[in-house]
C-alpha cells in the first residue's frame, strides 16, 4: 500500500488513537472497543483499514484475535517522510 493511503487511514482520530493504544503492545477487539467507547462493528471497520494499511499485525490464540503495531510500516514512513530534508538549513 503506498503513502498516500496511510495518510488517508491516519487522518482518522480515533484510529490513530487505536495506534496509540497499540504502542503499548498488543490488544485484543473487545479491549480496544472498549476503551474507545465503541460498537464492536465499528471498530472492524477501523481495524480493517489500519491492516489494509499495513499499520498493525493481527494474531490469533484461541478463541481471540491480537492487534500489534507494525513498527516496520513507521519505520519506513519515516524514512520516506525524512528524505524532504528536516532539519537541514
Amino acid at each position: 500500500m503506498g503513502e498516500t493511503n496511510i495518510f488517508k487511514v491516519l487522518a482518522d482520530k480515533q484510529r490513530r488513537d487505536i495506534l496509540v493504544m497499540l504502542k503499548d503492545g498488543r490488544m485484543n477487539a473487545g479491549e480496544i472497543a472498549e476503551k474507545l467507547e465503541i460498537t464492536p462493528a465499528a471498530l472492524s471497520y477501523h481495524l480493517k483499514l489500519l491492516k489494509g494499511a499495513d499499520l498493525i499485525m493481527e494474531y490469533k490464540q484461541k478463541n481471540f484475535i491480537y492487534y500489534e503495531i507494525n513498527a516496520t510500516v513507521f519505520e519506513e514512513l519515516i524514512l520516506w517522510i525524512g528524505q524532504f530534508g528536516g532539519g537541514r538549513k
